[in-house]
């Protein structure tokens, strides 16, 4: 398994110097939730943006690496607000992947219970499943990607029926 981290608002931190939250240039949320762990990841900074500055040249990073690799399945973190997008792109690029994308609705900083039991499921689930496909996984769900949607009302993911 691979992690790709490409940042959002799972990765941001508050920026005391000029009151912003902001997505930096490092991998710590990650890293602290598979420090508690006794496996080893392989973990790649990828894009460390905001989902909705990320754009068609991003997606196709991220296509390449997984092209590139020789890993079968892959979890990408990714922020809350594009990463259907991603998920659409990507299945549109791999039938031979597993991959499946996650991230948080508030950042590890503030709420480290949710983008910890997000981050858990999602390797959990990779661990657990032979079917190939794009999914993602968000508020305790895992699903093709097609059948979640963020329900901006009330703040989580929703299956779609």
């Amino acid at each position: 398994m691979l992690i790709l981290n490409c940042g959002g608002t799972f990765n941001k931190r508050y920026n005391m110097l000029n009151g912003s939250l902001e997505v930096p240039y490092d991998n710590y949320a990650i890293e602290a939730i598979l420090d508690s762990t006794n496996s080893d990841f392989n973990l790649a900074g990828v894009v460390y943006k905001d989902s909705l500055d990320m754009d068609f040249d991003d997606r196709k990073i991220i296509a390449n690496i997984i092209g590139e690799s020789k890993e079968k399945s892959f979890l990408i973190v990714h922020g809350t607000d594009t990463m259907h997008l991603t998920a659409e792109f990507l299945a549109e690029v791999f039938e031979d992947r597993t991959i499946v994308i996650t991230g948080a609705m508030q950042p590890f900083e503030i709420d480290k219970v949710e983008a910890s039991l997000n981050l858990g499921i999602a390797i959990g689930f990779l661990n657990a499943t032979t079917m190939q496909g794009v999914y993602i996984c968000m508020s305790g769900i895992v699903t093709p990607y097609q059948k979640i949607e963020k329900n901006r009302t009330i703040g989580k993911f929703e299956v779609v029926r």
